[in-house]
């Protein structure tokens, strides 16, 4: 019977991982990424840290590809089904729910696959929320015409005292003179609801080391996968799960319905539309959120790519880098 991978490795070690073992298993949706980290977390000894925005709620299982409850006993999931559809999930609560996750992970000398194509939480529990938090052009406008204008007017202070309403430490911290500093932090807590200032990392403390995996298969195969994915999900009873979902109470006005696939079975649910016409567009939508995903990853320092039947590849190069941190 053929293996899965032919590369010879040691068992793990018996210590405990330290803070640099972090495996990130990313990439566009239908790639492969979770077969791939359920492989390598048990070859490994790891568990694995959900990195995907939409499998957080709770009912939502064939539109979101949620692992299944065999690949879930194969190995321990974290940050899945957390909370119901009708609850705003963000990057500051998944930055605390992954973290926690991990915490309890290390503790049990387990390592830790972060697993999913959500770049901002990626970002998020690597290099902590103020760093994943991108920059919204619109608000950034808006705070610039707010200096100028008060400036102008004589208040050179009133950019720093509205900073200082929503998060007073970071304004003690920055001179009412430092624009840059002052627009960004209201960007950051503009965007998540928190303060920067609880946001970031100490003073010295290292952010997380991660290897950091790209699964792609390339654009074509990709789209053929998306496709499959797609028909399978409609096999697999989307529609009715999105009525299931309505008959709880869960409305299409909400964020987590108005996620692709959900969105796409409203019409047919309301009597407005056909299968085969919303499958058609929940597919090309699926493909820009694919590409979307991989532009994301080209802009990711250190990133290694594969294609994801490349197994044996894949998991020398997790062997290496976990035997280079042990010797460190």
């Amino acid at each position: 019977m053929p293996t899965v991978c032919a590369v010879s490795i040691e068992a793990p070690r018996e210590a405990p991982p330290s803070k640099a073992d972090v495996v990130v298993v990313a990439g566009p949706t239908a790639a492969g990424k979770t077969a791939l980290a359920i492989e390598l977390a048990e070859r490994f000894g790891g568990e694995i840290v959900n990195a995907d925005s939409q499998q957080v709620y709770r009912f939502m299982d064939v539109g979101t590809a949620k692992p299944s409850a065999e690949e879930r006993a194969r190995v321990p999931h974290h940050v899945i089904d957390v909370v119901t559809p009708d609850i705003q999930y963000h990057a500051a609560r998944f930055e605390a729910d992954a973290r926690s996750a991990a915490s309890r992970i290390r503790a049990r000398g387990k390592r830790i696959f972060l697993v999913g194509g959500t770049g901002l939480y990626v970002r998020a529990f690597l290099d902590g929320l103020s760093a994943a938090v991108p920059r919204n052009p619109a608000l950034r406008e808006e705070l610039e015409a707010f200096d100028q204008e008060h400036r102008a007017a004589g208040d050179a202070n009133a950019l720093h005292e509205r900073l200082a309403k929503v998060d007073p430490a970071s304004a003690k911290r920055l001179h009412p003179n430092d624009r840059i500093r002052l627009i960004r932090a209201i960007e950051v807590f503009e965007s998540t609801g928190r303060p920067a200032s609880e946001q970031s990392r100490q003073e010295g403390e290292p952010r997380e080391r991660a290897l950091h995996l790209a699964i792609d298969p390339g654009r074509e195969e990709l789209i053929a996968r998306i496709d499959r994915r797609c028909e399978a999900m409609l096999e697999g009873g989307l529609l009715q799960e999105a009525r299931e979902l309505r008959e709880r109470g869960y409305g299409p006005e909400l964020p987590s319905m108005r996620a692709i696939g959900y969105r796409h079975m409203q019409p047919v649910i309301e009597g407005r539309e056909i299968l085969a016409n919303v499958l058609q567009a929940m597919k090309h939508d699926t493909r820009q959120f694919a590409r979307r995903q991989r532009t994301w990853l080209r802009g990711v320092a250190g990133v290694r790519c594969f294609h994801p039947d490349s197994r044996s590849e894949i998991t020398q190069s997790v062997a290496e880098w976990l035997e280079a941190d042990i010797q460190v």
